[in-house]
């Protein structure tokens, strides 16, 4: 995309946020607009279960990245996948065939993977299914949690 053709998308948009726009039914949200809130729901819940156990913002802020990065993101979704229900797995299915450039710090499988998780985090936000999504965001938090724990245990 060239830079005049980006620079008007940003006018366009920032001028038609004035007023507060409904959003559509989550289940025609592209994906990568789900992922897109779905890393933002999730690291926003990773940020509030760290911020009660340390004042170093450093540290909170290099836990949390690692904690919601692709790899530990794919992670979850592996260990989730087989309790999803099947409107579950069709919204985790349609973002991981989001076609999207991967980033060097994750493989495509991890990358795709993650974007699974994102776009379910997204849609479950979004949906309103506010226990389900707390309920996941839990399960992955301590999934996330134990294999951060094992990759530091492997390197003493």
């Amino acid at each position: 995309m060239r830079f005049e053709q980006y620079q008007r998308l940003l006018d366009h948009v920032l001028g038609s946020c004035i007023d507060e726009k409904t959003v559509q039914d989550p289940r025609q949200i592209h994906p990568v607009e789900l992922a897109y809130i779905g890393d933002a729901v999730f690291s926003l819940y990773v940020r509030r279960r760290l911020l009660p156990v340390s004042s170093h913002v450093q540290v909170l802020h290099d836990l949390a990245a690692r904690m919601v990065s692709a790899v530990m993101q794919a992670k979850a979704m592996d260990a989730l996948e087989a309790d999803l229900t099947e409107e579950e797995s069709q919204i985790a299915r349609r973002g991981r065939n989001t076609k999207s450039t991967v980033p060097k710090s994750a493989s495509v499988r991890e990358y795709r993977q993650g974007t699974a998780f994102e776009a379910l985090m997204g849609y479950l936000y979004l949906m309103d299914q506010k226990e389900r999504l707390h309920e996941l965001m839990d399960r992955s938090f301590v999934l996330i949690q134990q294999a951060m724990l094992a990759e530091r245990n492997k390197k003493k």
